[in-house]
């Protein structure tokens, strides 16, 4: 596979993923320069959330390959049929920060001790760097008032906000959001998203599968349409919301509207 990713930070080259017999990617290509965000729009089953998982390399891919920063996140240099070994992805993953729809944040931990356990764990950060930088990025996200919460004793949207400050604590190049709000209540929502758009006025690079269609309108420099496991169409979002090209970008954006 080619380690030239043309000088774009993201490049996913005709990826292909199946499971069992089920081919949920179909030759997918997408391409994410510094900086910029990129909404991924599409109906339930499309493929939107895998091909995160297979960019972070939870999902390994069937065909194809998937470039970061250039170099394939997938296979050994120059050896398309060597896999990367675990250790180099779980170094790649450090760039590449995610957050998924369920929290996943430990229990145990304050708020403060779920956005330190990484930085320490993973990047042997002293405690005392990490617990700088937690406080930041915490604060980044409108928590500093509770530093030292449980899980048990915030909101959802607080809850969400946490674990993107837990992806920021690893100061990543590319931030996955894989519909971030869905489990959230509609009065959370909007918490949510107006970090997300902090974090884009910042400059920081972004590929979002969101439901969210005035924050893929307001915040996206690119929105892509995916359904049955293809790019249907991409653009501009004021040309993909104002004039889509595609039926099923229009029919999909009449459901969404209607909805």
């Amino acid at each position: 596979m080619s380690e030239n990713g043309g000088g774009h930070l993201l490049s996913v080259q005709g990826v292909h993923k199946k499971f069992g017999r089920q081919e949920v990617l179909k030759g997918m290509s997408l391409d994410v320069d510094q900086g910029h965000v990129v909404a991924i729009l599409g109906p339930s089953g499309s493929g939107k959330s895998t091909l995160l998982r297979c960019i972070n390399q939870l999902e390994k891919i069937n065909g194809g390959d998937i470039l970061f920063g250039g170099r394939s996140v997938c296979y050994q240099p120059g050896d398309a049929h060597k896999p990367l070994p675990e250790r180099e992805i779980a170094r790649l993953r450090t760039h590449i920060g995610m957050v998924f729809q369920r929290f996943n944040l430990f229990p145990h931990l304050s708020a403060l001790g779920n956005v330190m356990e990484a930085p320490v764990q993973v990047l042997k950060r002293p405690k005392e760097e990490a617990r700088e930088t937690a406080i930041q990025m915490l604060t980044r996200v409108g928590l500093a008032s509770k530093l030292h919460a449980y899980p048990a004793q915030l909101s959802g949207g607080q809850q969400q906000r946490v674990a993107i400050a837990r992806a920021l604590a690893m100061n990543p190049r590319l931030m996955l959001f894989d519909e971030v709000t869905s489990a959230l209540d509609p009065e959370l929502v909007g918490e949510v998203l107006a970090v997300m758009r902090d974090l884009a006025a910042e400059g920081m690079t972004m590929l979002a599968v969101t439901h969210e269609m005035a924050f893929a309108r307001e915040a996206a420099r690119r929105v892509v349409f995916i359904d049955e496991g293809t790019i249907q169409e991409e653009g501009p979002p004021e040309e993909f919301f104002g004039a889509p090209k595609t039926e099923r970008a229009r029919n999909f954006l009449r459901r969404v509207t209607q909805g």
